[in-house]
């Protein structure tokens, strides 16, 4: 069984509202995030883990064709506390889980389903493209200090999907050793374990500002 834990409980301070209902082409970016996983075969449930505000929305959501969701639980103040609600909420069947922040809506059931099928036999993946661009590091006045190698560089992106067991036992250690991290993979590299990236050559932007939901317009098909 595989379950996907969708991450939407974030405050979109930097957004200036709440980008998760952002209209994208006439539907809500969560919304749109949501429906892939819905039409996503290897998909059995999805759990949402959202704010207090969103929850209401999501419902109407899950009464109006998104049936693969089984439980909408409430976040907490950081991610990897979210994520961790999430996991607790997981039906005992799953045993392959992939955790998806609720504001990338462009990802393609395809790239979905490519993730779980690497999990199966690598334990521990993440959804990512190779670094393209020229990097630069700069001081605190914004001043260029030097280059950075974009040599074997990634950005990571969402879905990570993982064994059940591994991810459970990444994120207990992190509660424990009281870390703030970021994604499921620095959760992971925590205990030491490899994780492997599956390249995805679609656009997968993550929505944080409002000029990123009129570049993400130009992908919608």
């Amino acid at each position: 069984m595989t379950s996907a834990i969708i991450v939407a409980a974030g405050s979109s301070r930097r957004m200036g509202f709440n980008k998760l209902l952002a209209s994208l082409c006439g539907e809500p970016v969560l919304r749109r995030s949501l429906g892939a996983f819905q039409k996503c075969a290897a998909i059995d449930e999805i759990i949402v883990v959202t704010s207090e505000a969103l929850r209401m929305e999501v419902e109407v959501w899950r009464m109006g064709g998104l049936d693969k969701i089984t439980q909408i639980i409430a976040g907490g103040a950081e991610r990897h506390f979210s994520v961790h609600a999430g996991l607790q909420a997981l039906n005992p069947a799953c045993d392959i889980v992939a955790v998806h922040d609720g504001a990338r809506p462009l990802i393609s059931v395809s790239q979905i389903t490519r993730c779980i099928e690497a999990a199966r036999t690598q334990s521990a993946v993440a959804c990512a493209r190779p670094m393209t661009e020229t990097l630069k590091r700069c001081d605190g006045d914004g001043r260029i200090t030097d280059s950075i190698d974009r040599a074997n560089a990634w950005i990571m992106e969402t879905p990570q999907v993982f064994q059940r067991e591994l991810l459970v036992r990444a994120y207990e250690a992190v509660i424990r050793d009281s870390l703030l991290v970021t994604d499921e993979v620095s959760a992971v590299q925590h205990l030491g374990a490899p994780v492997f990236v599956v390249e995805n050559t679609e656009p997968n932007p993550k929505i944080t500002f409002p000029a990123d939901i009129l570049l993400a317009q130009r992908f919608v098909d």
